[in-house]
């Protein structure tokens, strides 16, 4: 995208903290921000140009759901014509084992054609956030008291003023937050609050200090009751003490009991934290447990690639994107050569690693934007995007070279070669080309491959 308003916008663009994608209306992306490639991680060439429908994209909802292209935040705007706010969704991929989290923005900017339009996507990482719980939650059901006073005016008779108290504050004194937000803490204090730990508090507030200390207050209908308070000093981002908070628990019982109730109160404590560490550990656990089973819900796990649901959801989109950009779909089907004798002269252990040496190969020989996976048993599928259709041979013959040229060490100095047979379909902007039925093409040309002597290459051409 070169028309943009002035060298001072892309500048801005360019060191903007936050990811900037733009579409045009057809939602090929034109223009994508150091950040958003940052985010996303991808170059700039594996982004610039790709729509929507490119197979790369795995967007989930916040439920973990796989996210439809219907959904996708650029397709929500341009099908509605209106802005996108706050949408959370996460990004998947081979790279990471968890979710990316990101919080989308969107919204279209219109020109006199709806075709010459542009969609402008923002986005930032929200991961840290959405694996924690709300914070003013937590902080408003607390057991302990919490008070958020300012910092300035402390030898005012007015300050410093209160503007936040959490429900255990209500409950203990007595006072509606509606009540005190705007009063001084003094409006706590009574006859026989020590003057001595007031001024030390006074001190440490001058000072912007932090201070723990144990005092005498009164509820509001006079009842007194003892507080250990432990108050420390909020900063601002410029380092600035702008508020001081308090947290406060009442020992009324421990200060009067507290030899007869000091043995309990420790075991009472052991029990919590116990509980607590052990609440913390099965929830961690579980936390793990449910990365792990949607991980596998799209990768093999003995070969660690992609499964052929996720083979089978990514080739569906490699169709759609082949006839927009009027490229040929190679569609493959590999199949190792004599597999049941390497499990019967071997044993099941070696014979799962001949799959996983033959599927390590996958990754370093696709590129990112091509589809594979292990289909079943020693079956493998890929479906890639080629610009002429001589080269699927070639291709094809690659694979298969790499996979014989492998030497699989067994451990015991024994090294095994195989070799594997390769069924493809070439089709080219065909609105009848589904993938079952190019599956199945392939599966007859795998089928002649294998008959014709194995360790060779057979396309079933349309």
């Amino acid at each position: 995208m070169n028309d943009f308003n002035g060298v001072t916008l892309h500048t801005l663009l360019e060191n903007a903290n936050i990811g900037v994608v733009i579409h045009r209306w057809d939602t090929s992306v034109v223009y994508a921000n150091p950040t958003a490639l940052r985010l996303l991680r991808l170059s700039h060439d594996q982004i610039i140009g790709k729509t929507a429908m490119d197979p790369q994209w795995r967007f989930i909802d916040e439920a973990s759901h796989p996210l439809p292209y219907d959904n996708f935040p650029v397709s929500l705007v341009k099908r509605f014509k209106a802005p996108l706010s706050n949408e959370i969704l996460g990004v998947i991929d081979s790279i990471k084992l968890t979710p990316t989290w990101f919080m989308v923005n969107a919204y279209p900017e219109f020109a006199k054609e709806i075709d010459d339009s542009f969609i402008i996507v923002t986005f930032n990482d929200i991961s840290d956030q959405k694996n924690l719980f709300s914070f003013s939650e937590i902080v408003d059901n607390a057991q302990d008291v919490i008070i958020v006073t300012e910092a300035d005016n402390i030898d005012k008779p007015l300050g410093p003023r209160i503007v936040y108290v959490n429900k255990a504050f209500e409950l203990l004194t007595g006072y509606s937050k509606a009540e005190v937000v705007g009063e001084t803490p003094r409006i706590l204090q009574g006859k026989d609050t020590d003057i001595e730990e007031l001024a030390r508090i006074k001190k440490a507030l001058a000072n912007k200090e932090a201070i723990n200390t144990t005092i005498l207050n009164y509820s509001k209908t006079g009842h007194p009751y003892w507080l250990n308070i432990n108050i420390f000093p909020l900063k601002n981002k410029y380092g600035e003490v702008t508020h001081f908070a308090a947290l406060e628990r009442d020992v009324t019982s421990e200060k009067y009991y507290a030899e007869q109730l000091e043995s309990k109160n420790k075991a009472l404590k052991e029990i919590k934290e116990n509980l607590e560490g052990i609440i913390h550990k099965k929830t961690q656990e579980l936390h793990d447990t449910n990365k792990k089973l949607y991980h596998h819900a799209y990768f093999d796990l003995l070969t660690k690639i992609p499964n052929r649901r996720s083979f089978t959801e990514q080739a569906i989109k490699q169709f759609s994107r082949g006839k927009r950009e009027k490229l040929y779909v190679l569609t493959g089907l590999l199949d190792i050569d004599f597999f049941k004798k390497v499990n019967d002269a071997y044993g099941h252990d070696v014979g799962d690693l001949v799959l996983k040496e033959v599927a390590q190969i996958f990754p370093s020989f696709f590129r990112r934007e091509d589809v594979y996976g292990r289909f079943g048993g020693e079956e493998f599928a890929f479906c890639i995007l080629i610009s002429e259709q001589d080269k699927a041979f070639e291709i094809c013959e690659r694979l298969r070279e790499k996979v014989a040229h492998k030497a699989i060490e067994l451990g015991d100095s024994t090294k095994l070669s195989i070799t594997v047979s390769i069924g493809a379909t070439v089709t080219f902007d065909d609105e009848d080309a589904k993938l079952e039925e190019e599956i199945r093409r392939a599966d007859i040309a795998l089928y002649e491959a294998k008959n014709s002597g194995r360790n060779r290459i057979c396309i079933n051409n349309r």
